[in-house]
């Protein structure tokens, strides 16, 4: 009985871990991505974080891309439609609005605005992000924009 007891109490802490990681990165989307408040992400994001989409590494690189990010698309928001947590990983299907205003991956601003969808991973330690795996559906946003045609 003190076992099961013991193993309740453990899966008790670990949907409490998973859903205060849940609301950690509903904080992410609507804070720091649609109200652009970039001075949060020292409460959310490890000073060591591993992006690996970036290719980069702490919480400086995240900051530039950042603004890298909202040079391009300026007026970017974030929609979650999916938030499924397990252990420390958080995932997330997202969809993004936003207007090409500058070059992207060396295309011109299209000044069009465009949706497309993302999905990314996020592990957690010490209840803070510590990596992020990144997916977007670039491809698709780029014919939307008219930068590729569609054979």
């Amino acid at each position: 009985m003190v076992a099961l007891r013991k193993q309740d109490s453990k899966l008790e802490f670990g949907e409490r871990m998973s859903e205060q990681n849940k609301e950690s990165i509903r904080r992410f989307y609507e804070e720091l991505v649609n109200e652009r408040r970039i001075e949060l992400a020292a409460e959310m994001i490890l000073e060591n974080f591993d992006d690996h989409a970036a290719r980069g590494t702490g919480l400086e690189n995240f900051k530039t891309l950042y603004n890298v990010m909202l040079r391009i698309f300026p007026d970017i928001q974030a929609r979650i439609e999916d938030l499924i947590a397990e252990g420390d990983k958080v995932v997330a299907r997202v969809e993004f609005t936003a207007t090409q205003a500058g070059s992207f991956r060396g295309f011109p601003p299209a000044r069009r605005r465009v949706t497309f969808s993302g999905m990314d991973i996020f592990r957690f330690k010490d209840g803070m992000i510590a990596e992020r795996w990144v997916q977007r559906d670039f491809l698709g946003m780029l014919e939307k924009l008219g930068h590729l045609s569609n054979p």
